[in-house]
């Protein structure tokens, strides 16, 4: 990268961090039980719920408890079950039709982090009916606030229950964008290990690196504070002790309790801290082929570490050190690969391979290009990579070189 975008990356992220005190972030309020939320709703006086999350989940029966529950409580209440991977405008806007159809007052997002995100995206539209998503894509362009909104993970994985941003795909062109506005955190976070428990492994795995990445990015990043480093550091330890066991033993509730709030913590850190490369690459593929947001970090994530080279080697030590996986006598260097090491075994034991097939070489340049555009300048990263850096990711990471 070339001396003046260098500096103006830099520059744009030193305003960025010394910003963070002074913005507008929130905790979500954790709440224990359904009945809790009812009350909340109630308290706020909220009448009419939209809630938001795909058809799989509706037909299993996993909104059944929040649907009982509103109904003990005399709340009403309409399912928008159109949801799909990797959330589309589409999806928004029969969401949002739905809503001011039936005259809804607040909004209860219940599935992973593509139904999480559509609803954060349906309400910035229901807020700001005078704009399109894609004109609200990038930082602080909703700017009012939407309507009470409840999230509830059914995976441990996106941290979405926290965080600043929706990420949408454009049902046209297929790009693959973020909104991010304080706005869009939820008011509240209710985390039930029951809606986990039948989860496959599959999906354990990739959502459970999903959130291993949002913690590890985050602490490795320029823009760290000493409350997301504590909850970055939290989360990867939670989640080192406990993915493979609920990998292999999917009804252990315990361990599915801890990969929730190992879910959430990252979710914490990652909302004030950003992320980096790995997920620019992966929201690029995500917009192009489809893949699962989970799967696309797992195999990028230790490709990137092992990229930025000696710039994260201290931090990764420090993670090592912290989790227990290498003694502090451990050289820097020789505990950064151990790390590495670590992550690679992690997804080989959970059947995550090591590449990608659905990447196409004519593809790679246009790819590079979105990522690079999305990473740069906003996100905080150890290194600062080009085009053509990702490009070479890319080619790594289909196994095309």
């Amino acid at each position: 990268m070339n001396f003046f975008k260098n500096l103006y990356c830099r520059t744009y992220q030193f305003f960025c961090y010394i910003a963070i005190p002074f913005l507008p972030y929130r905790t979500p309020t954790l709440l224990r039980n359904y009945n809790e939320l009812c009350d909340a709703l109630k308290a706020a006086d909220k009448r009419r719920v939209l809630i938001v999350t795909d058809e799989v989940l509706h037909n299993i029966g996993i909104c059944d408890k929040l649907i009982a529950a509103l109904a003990d409580n005399e709340l009403d209440y309409v399912i928008y079950d159109g949801t799909v991977a990797n959330p589309t405008t589409a999806n928004v806007a029969e969401a949002v039709k739905l809503y001011k159809a039936n005259q809804c007052d607040c909004i209860v997002a219940i599935g992973g982090g593509s139904a999480m995100d559509c609803a954060k995206a349906a309400g910035a539209c229901i807020a700001r009916p005078d704009k399109t998503p894609s004109e609200m894509r990038g930082l602080m362009k909703v700017r009012r606030r939407i309507p009470l909104l409840a999230a509830i993970p059914t995976t441990a994985g996106t941290g979405s229950e926290t965080t600043v941003a929706a990420v949408i795909t454009d049902s046209d062109t297929r790009c693959k964008y973020a909104i991010n506005d304080f706005s869009l955190i939820p008011t509240y976070a209710l985390l039930d290990n029951s809606l986990t428990l039948g989860l496959p492994p599959n999906v354990t795995a990739m959502t459970g690196m999903d959130a291993l990445t949002h913690a590890i990015e985050a602490y490795i990043g320029r823009s760290t504070t000493r409350e997301t480093r504590r909850n970055a550091l939290w989360a990867i330890g939670i989640i080192f002790d406990n993915l493979y066991e609920v990998y292999c033993n999917g009804r252990n509730e315990t361990a599915r309790d801890d990969m929730l709030f190992a879910a959430y913590l990252a979710g914490l850190a990652f909302t004030k801290s950003y992320v980096g490369y790995v997920h620019a690459v992966a929201h690029a593929l995500g917009g192009k082929y489809n893949v699962a947001h989970g799967l696309a970090n797992a195999v990028i994530l230790p490709r990137v570490l092992d990229m930025y080279g000696k710039s994260v080697h201290k931090k990764l030590w420090k993670i090592g050190v912290e989790t227990g996986l290498f003694a502090k006598s451990t050289s820097k260097e020789v505990g950064a690969k151990l790390l590495i090491d670590k992550i690679n075994n992690l997804n080989s034991a959970m059947n995550i391979g090591p590449t990608l097939d659905c990447i196409s070489e004519k593809d790679i340049p246009t790819l590079a290009k979105t990522a690079e555009r999305e990473a740069n300048p906003l996100y905080p990263v150890p290194r600062l990579f080009t085009a053509k850096d990702l490009e070479r990711l890319l080619r790594e990471t289909g196994g095309l070189q």
